[in-house]
C-alpha cells in the first residue's frame, strides 16, 4: 500500500474512545463442504451486533482445511462480504454472475429475494485465508434484486495516515476517502488496518451504531485494553462522551474494524436464511424446495 496518499490524522481526532465491552474468541466449526473456520460474530450476538449477522474468519495452509469449498447452497435476505487475503476463490451464482476473488480482493453479494452459489478455491496447495461477513437487509429490502460486484485489491480505496496506519476502505468513508461500498440504511463501516510499530488510527462513529475490532495479526490496544491475535473487541455504546475509537499497535498489527447502524428489526434465522418473521422462513424453504428461490434473478448487475 505504499503508493497511495498519506493524511494528515488532525482533522479526524476522537476526543474519546469507546472502551471495550468485553472479547469474544469465537466458535471453531465447518461450513460448506467441511471448510474449517472460526465463527466470531455467532447467533447469539445478532442483535448485540445488528445489522450484522455473522463473521467467519478462515485460515489454513492445509488444503485439506478447504479444498472442498462452498458448493451450491442458497441465501436470501441479507447481504454476504468476502474479503480473501490470501488465495484464490471461484464464484458462481444462479442470478448468472461469476467472479474470480484473489490476494486482497473482496466480493459483495446482495442475496435479496434469493441466490443460489458456490465459491470453490482455485488452488490445491497453499494459504487460504480470509472473512466472511454477513450484513442484515432492512425488511423492506429483502426480496430486491439480488446483486453483485467484485473488487480486485488494487480497486479498493486506501489512504495512510501519519500516525503509521495503512487503510483500506471497504465499506463507509474514512478521513475523508469513500469506500468501494455504501448503503443508506445501514451505513457500514468496514477498514482493513495495517498498523505499524507504535502505530496509531482514530476513527470517528456515530453514537447509535455498533461497531467491533477483530485482530488478525499481533495485538491492539483500544482505551487501555488489550485485543490479542483472533479476538473480536465488541465496542460500547454506553458511554455518551465517546465519539469514535483509538486503536495503537507497540508492534505490527493488522485489524479489521467494523461498525453500522443498527436496523432494530426482528431477526429470523433459519440456516442461509434471514427474514422478519417465521412466516417469511416457510416461504424461502418453499420457494427453494420447489426451485423459485431465484427465478426472477437478472444478470443487470444494477442496484436498486
Amino acid at each position: 500500500m505504499s503508493s497511495t496518499p498519506t493524511l494528515s490524522s488532525a482533522g479526524y481526532a476522537v476526543q474519546r474512545s469507546r472502551s471495550v465491552e468485553r472479547l469474544v474468541a469465537g466458535q471453531a466449526t465447518s461450513d460448506g463442504a467441511g471448510v474449517k473456520l472460526n465463527r466470531v460474530l455467532t447467533q447469539q450476538l445478532q442483535h448485540r451486533l445488528d445489522p450484522y449477522l455473522m463473521l467467519d474468519a478462515f485460515g489454513s495452509d492445509n488444503p485439506n482445511d478447504y479444498i472442498a469449498g462452498f458448493p451450491d447452497h442458497p441465501h436470501r435476505g441479507f447481504e454476504t462480504i468476502t474479503y480473501m487475503i490470501a488465495g484464490r476463490m471461484l464464484h458462481r451464482d444462479s442470478a448468472g454472475h461469476q467472479g474470480l476473488l484473489e490476494n486482497g480482493g473482496v466480493q459483495w453479494m446482495t442475496a435479496g429475494r434469493g441466490v443460489i452459489h458456490s465459491e470453490i478455491p482455485q488452488q490445491e496447495q497453499g494459504v487460504m485465508e480470509g472473512f466472511q461477513l454477513w450484513l442484515n437487509l432492512p425488511g423492506r429490502d429483502k426480496m430486491r434484486q439480488p446483486w453483485y460486484q467484485d473488487f480486485a485489491h488494487a480497486d479498493l480505496p486506501s489512504f495512510a495516515t501519519d500516525g503509521g496506519a495503512a487503510v483500506s476502505v471497504i465499506a463507509g468513508a474514512s478521513h475523508g476517502v469513500q469506500g468501494a461500498v455504501t448503503r443508506e440504511v445501514t451505513e457500514p463501516l468496514y477498514l482493513d488496518i495495517h498498523l505499524g510499530a507504535g502505530g496509531r488510527f482514530a476513527q470517528t462513529l456515530p453514537a447509535g451504531h455498533n461497531a467491533f475490532v477483530y485482530v488478525y495479526r499481533g495485538t491492539v490496544t483500544v482505551a487501555g485494553t488489550a485485543v490479542p491475535l483472533a479476538r473480536m473487541a465488541i465496542l460500547s455504546n454506553k458511554d455518551a462522551e465517546a465519539d469514535g475509537v483509538v486503536i495503537e499497535a507497540s508492534d505490527d498489527a493488522k485489524v479489521l474494524l467494523i461498525a453500522g447502524k443498527p436496523l432494530k428489526e426482528p431477526i429470523v434465522q433459519y440456516g442461509p436464511f434471514v427474514m422478519n418473521s417465521q412466516q417469511e422462513i416457510y416461504q424461502a424453504l418453499s420457494d427453494f424446495r420447489d426451485g423459485r428461490l431465484g427465478e426472477e434473478a437478472t444478470t443487470t448487475g444494477e442496484h436498486a
